[in-house]
């Protein structure tokens, strides 16, 4: 599981906590029921939110049966089965095919050429069911590989440049436009946690940074956020702000899950920000991570014992 879209597991009610597992356990059943066991690898955080999201104004599946966790919860079949949710999970591995395409554009690897080939057959499925999807997310890639090649800085544009597009096939999920101000600044929270998540690494393999754009001063990853917190923070609270007002803006209209949406906007993505900015973060929103051996496959990882 990966992503920063994380709950405050302390601060979820235990009634909330049972319904974001059945949700996280929902979203791999119907990727195993569509794609295939190896397309679970591919279930996130940012996607289960989403899906929660999108459940809560469509009011598509306001209830659905959840699996007994147990080590092989993965092969029992979907509780919603809901055409959103059916939706969503082509979503998520045309979203993953063009993450690894980018991927090998920054820095060809022998982890994204082996995923892409593992989850071959499902991208293809995936493709074949929606190449409406798959355009507007390959437009979305496109567009900000654009705005890498212009030398461009501000990660903040970036971010909601590629939300922007994302948000295509995210508004056709929902029957409108109702949540496209909240995928859009959800998309350049993300981006813009992930930008500082990975400064080492992209130092280190010379890909695209908004944040690096003076390469020659860097030092460390340390070095740079302690140099940088104040611009740094005020461009978090940018992007989490208007986020938060977004999502305000569009709460009344939700009739399922507000609970944990309202925790996940308010508390969980602001300690993530924190945990990013402390240097403790340990979601990297890559998806090449998806086949690096990762332990917290869990959705009540982190929550209180």
């Amino acid at each position: 599981m990966f992503g920063y879209t994380i709950p405050q597991y302390s601060k979820l009610s235990p009634s909330d906590l049972s319904v974001y597992r059945r949700y996280y356990c929902e979203t791999c059943h119907q990727l195993k029921a569509e794609y295939g066991l190896v397309s679970t690898s591919a279930v996130n955080y940012d996607m289960t939110f989403n899906t929660i999201l999108l459940n809560s104004v469509t009011a598509d599946t306001p209830y659905f049966k959840g699996t007994k966790n147990s080590p092989f919860c993965v092969f029992g079949r979907p509780g919603a089965d809901s055409d959103l949710f059916r939706r969503m999970a082509a979503y998520t591995i045309l979203l993953t095919k063009w993450e690894l395409i980018d991927d090998s554009f920054d820095k060809p690897s022998f982890r994204s050429n082996a995923a892409s080939l593992v989850l071959g057959r499902a991208i293809s499925k995936a493709e074949g069911a929606y190449p409406e999807y798959d355009e507007a997310v390959g437009r979305g890639f496109e567009e900000l590989r654009d705005l890498e090649e212009s030398g461009c800085t501000d990660a903040i544009r970036m971010g909601k440049a590629f939300g922007g597009s994302l948000s295509y096939a995210l508004r056709d999920i929902a029957g409108g436009d109702i949540l496209e101000d909240v995928f859009v600044h959800l998309t350049a929270s993300v981006y813009l946690m992930d930008a500082i998540d990975d400064l080492d690494q992209d130092y280190m393999d010379g890909t695209y940074n908004p944040l690096l754009a003076d390469r020659a001063s860097y030092r460390n990853k340390e070095r740079f956020i302690e140099e940088n917190t104040y611009r740094l923070s005020d461009m978090l609270n940018e992007v989490i702000g208007g986020l938060q007002s977004s999502y305000s803006a569009v709460r009344m209209n939700m009739s399922a899950g507000i609970g944990i949406s309202d925790n996940i906007i308010y508390s969980g993505i602001p300690d993530s920000a924190k945990r990013v900015m402390t240097g403790s973060s340990d979601a990297r929103a890559s998806v090449k991570n998806m086949f690096s051996g990762r332990k917290k496959r869990n959705a009540s990882y982190g929550s209180p014992s």
